[in-house]
C-alpha cells in the first residue's frame, strides 16, 4: 500500500509539501501530489517531517522481566513516541551474552513488526566483568549485534577493557561503557552535593564517572578502537570529551532526555520515580549538557527507557530501583529543553535523534535524508500540539515517568516503518 503524507515541513523548513511512500521509499515530494489508488492518505497540515528516530539505549527487559515490560509493549511505546530503530540492553535474565539471546530479541522485534529492535550484546559474560563474550558470534548471528555493553554495571578492569575495545576493533562493532567506577559508588542513591547532603542521601560522586570516562577514552586511543559513553551526566564528562575529540580520539555520547531537564532539587519529596543512574545532577550539569548536545560535543539523545513496576518505586528511596521511562516523552523533552530555548532547530532534532545515533551504530536504511529514493522511515510532528503525560496511559508495561502530570509540546502524529503506518494518533495498528 502507498501511503501519502500532505502538507508537512520537511526538518520544520520551508513551504508545506506532499510525500508519497511506496514499495517503503520515498517516492515523490511536491506541491498537490494525486493520490494513487487506494492509497493511504494522512493530513498533517504544517506540521514537522523528521527522518525515524533511533534510541541507541533502551530497556525492553525481555527475557526475564516482562512483567515491567516486554518487547511487544515496547515496541508500542517506542513507535508511539516517533522511533522506527532501537537497541535493547543486554542486562536481561538471563544475560544477553550469547546467540541464543541476541538472536531472539531480534527475532521477536521483527515478528511484531513495529520498530527494529537491535539486541546489545553483553561485553562480559553475564555481566560479571572478568570474561568477555564470544562477541563476534553474536555478531556474525541472525541479529548482527553491532554494539555491546555491559550496561548497568561498569567494565572496570581495566584490562578487561582493554581487551574488548581491541576486539571490537577487530570485529568492527562498538563498545559503550556505562560510565561508573564502582568502588567510588558503593551506597551511593543521588548526587553528591548539597541536596544530598541535606537530605541524609548518599552521595554520588561526579568523579566516578569522570575518571572512567578518562581512562576509556585513553584505551580507546591506544587500541585504535571506537568508544561510546552511555548517557553523560556531568560538566566535567563534556570536558573530558571536547579534550579526547580533540586528541582525534574515536569517541562518541549520549545524553539522556532527563539529565538534559531534571536537577537533583527534585529529591525533595523523596519519590522513587526520580532516582536513576547516573543520578540527577545539578543544574549547572544539565546546562552544560545542552549546551554540549547543541555543539555536536554530545553527539545523540538516547532515552535509557528503564521501566520499573510500582512496588519497584513506591518504596524508600534507596530502595527504589533506578531508571525512567523515556520513549514516549523524550521528543518533547528535547523540544521544551534544545528547540524552545533556541538551542536545536528541527533539522538538529534530526541529527540528535535519527542520524547521528543511525550512523554511530552503522545502520545503513535509518537517518537518512528526506528525499526521493531514500527508506520511508519517517516521523511526524505536530509541533504546535501539547499533551499532559500521565504515566497509566503510556504504552509501557510501568508507569514510572519523573513527568507525570506535566504539559509537554510537541505530539507525534505519525511513525512510518520501511513506508508502512506503525503509530497513527496516538495507537498503534492491531
Amino acid at each position: 500500500m502507498s501511503v501519502l503524507i500532505r502538507g508537512v515541513r520537511c526538518y520544520g523548513e520551508g513551504a508545506p509539501v506532499d510525500v508519497l511512500v511506496q514499495d517503503g521509499q520515498i517516492a515523490e515530494i511536491g506541491a498537490a501530489l494525486a493520490a494513487p489508488a487506494g492509497c493511504d492518505v494522512i493530513d498533517a497540515p504544517g506540521q514537522v517531517l523528521l527522518p525515524g528516530f533511533v534510541d541507541l539505549h533502551t530497556h525492553l527487559r525481555e527475557p526475564g522481566r516482562e512483567y515491567t515490560e516486554d518487547i511487544e509493549t515496547g515496541s508500542v511505546a517506542a513507535a508511539l513516541g516517533g522511533y522506527t530503530a532501537v537497541f535493547a540492553m543486554a542486562n536481561t535474565t538471563p544475560v544477553a551474552d550469547s546467540p541464543v539471546v541476541t538472536d531472539h530479541v531480534w527475532a521477536r522485534g521483527q515478528q511484531i513488526g513495529l520498530v527494529d529492535v537491535h539486541p546489545v550484546g553483553a561485553v562480559t559474560v553475564g555481566l560479571g566483568g572478568t570474561q568477555l563474550t564470544e562477541m563476534g558470534m553474536m555478531a556474525a548471528g541472525a541479529a548482527g549485534v553491532r554494539m555491546f555493553s555491559d550496561d548497568g554495571v561498569c567494565v572496570a578492569d581495566p584490562l578487561v577493557m582493554r581487551r574488548a575495545l581491541e576486539y571490537a576493533t577487530g570485529l568492527g562493532v562498538l563498545i559503550a561503557q556505562h560510565a561508573e567506577e564502582p568502588r567510588l559508588t558503593v551506597g551511593s542513591v543521588a548526587h553528591e552535593g548539597p541536596n544530598a547532603a541535606r537530605l541524609g542521601l548518599s552521595g554520588w560522586p561526579r568523579v566516578a564517572e569522570e575518571s572512567i570516562v578518562a581512562r576509556d577514552a585513553l584505551l580507546a586511543r591506544d587500541a585504535g578502537a571506537r568508544l561510546h559513553i552511555c548517557h553523560a551526566s556531568t560538566a566535567g564528562t563534556v570536558e573530558l570529551l571536547k579534550w579526547a575529540k580533540a586528541q582525534g580520539i574515536s569517541v562518541t555520547a549520549e545524553v539522556t532526555p532527563h539529565h538534559l531537564m531534571l536537577d537533583d532539587s527534585r529529591l525533595a519529596d523523596y519519590d522513587g520515580r526520580n532516582r536513576v543512574n547516573p543520578p540527577l545532577r545539578e543544574a549547572s550539569d544539565a546546562a552544560a549538557l545542552r549546551q554540549a548536545l547543541a555543539d555536536g560535543v554530545i553527539d545523540c539523545v538516547a532515552t535509557d527507557h528503564a521501566p520499573h513496576a510500582d512496588h519497584e518505586k513506591t518504596c524508600e528511596f534507596a530502595a527504589a530501583r533506578p531508571g525512567m521511562l523515556g520513549l514516549q516523552t523524550a521528543l518533547s523533552v528535547v523540544v521544551t529543553t534544545m528547540v524552545e530555548p533556541g538551542l536545536l532547530t528541527w533539522r538538529d532534532v534530526a541529527r540528535v535523534m535519527s542520524e547521528r545515533p543511525a550512523e554511530i551504530v552503522g545502520l545503513p536504511d535509518q537517518g537518512r535524508p528526506l528525499e526521493v529514493g531514500e527508506p520511508a522511515n519517517l516521523t511526524v510532528v505536530d509541533a504546535q500540539a501539547s499533551w499532559v503525560v500521565t504515566g497509566e496511559q503510556l504504552a509501557s508495561r510501568s508507569a514510572n515517568t519523573p513527568y507525570e502530570a506535566m504539559t509537554l509540546p510537541a505530539t507525534v502524529t505519525a511513525t512510518l516503518l520501511r513506508g508502512r503506518v506503525t503509530a497513527r494518533d496516538g495507537k498503534c495498528p492491531a
